[in-house]
């Protein structure tokens, strides 16, 4: 299959204007900024990192057998190493169509996104919640989420493949069950008592951030080989 068809469609149908990269960056660069305010919040305790605290004492209470059994299925599912797992088969499947700005896209946002979490879990090297709240026993740095962040750049990188010559009916779907999922997965972390609110707030913002700046570059690729392939002069874009 030609890369010159719109991101998850086989078939030869009129390809959509690409998102601004520009208007993509400028949010990315937004998130980053709050997911620094964030962290600097969860540090001294303001902010989100007031309710940390009583975020994890209201999970211990809310906890059943049934609910915690759940909890753990979803985290686990969603783990690091599955949503790693997952942009990979993925990856592989549209190279394999021929979509290779496609794969590496999508294996690219999600290598850098390991890299981005474990080095700011190193750097910062918060505590996790005490191991007596923990439900699940984890021992390695607190901030931020990798279930958090892990979840919102795969699953966040699907929607912009996918979201391409989608009518809206199915574009509303599509985020809606990418927000439940990614919102389950990070609520588990707390629930679990494996995670502070914050460090998941963290996750989903470093996250986002990441998407948004992948999404830009991607965005910007394949406007500039659409103008190559049409001759057409490039037009500067309007941001």
């Amino acid at each position: 299959m030609s890369e010159e068809h719109p991101a998850g469609l086989d078939g030869r149908l009129p390809e959509p204007t690409p998102a601004r990269p520009g208007r993509v960056a400028l949010a990315g660069v937004a998130l980053l900024l709050a997911a620094g305010a964030a962290i600097w919040a969860a540090l001294d305790g303001v902010g989100p990192g007031r309710i940390d605290a009583r975020m994890l004492g209201e999970a211990v209470e809310s906890r059943t057998g049934g609910l915690s059994a759940v909890a753990v299925t979803i985290t686990e599912v969603g783990n690091t190493f599955a949503m790693a797992l997952l942009a990979a088969l993925v990856g592989i499947w549209c190279w394999t169509r021929g979509r290779r700005a496609d794969a590496v896209f999508l294996v690219a946002t999600m290598a850098g996104a390991v890299l981005l979490f474990r080095g700011i879990k190193i750097l910062v090297d918060r505590p996790r919640p005490p191991a007596l709240t923990q439900v699940v026993r984890e021992t390695n740095e607190s901030l931020p989420s990798g279930h958090a962040t892990m979840s919102m750049v795969v699953i966040g990188s699907l929607v912009v493949l996918f979201w391409a010559g989608r009518g809206t009916v199915a574009r509303v779907a599509m985020v809606a069950a990418a927000a439940l999922w990614v919102g389950a997965v990070g609520s588990t972390r707390v629930y679990l008592g494996v995670h502070w609110f914050s460090d998941v707030i963290i996750g989903w913002l470093l996250g986002a951030a990441w998407l948004a700046a992948c999404a830009a570059t991607w965005s910007w690729w394949r406007r500039r080989g659409a103008v190559s392939r049409s001759g057409a002069r490039p037009e500067p874009a309007p941001g």
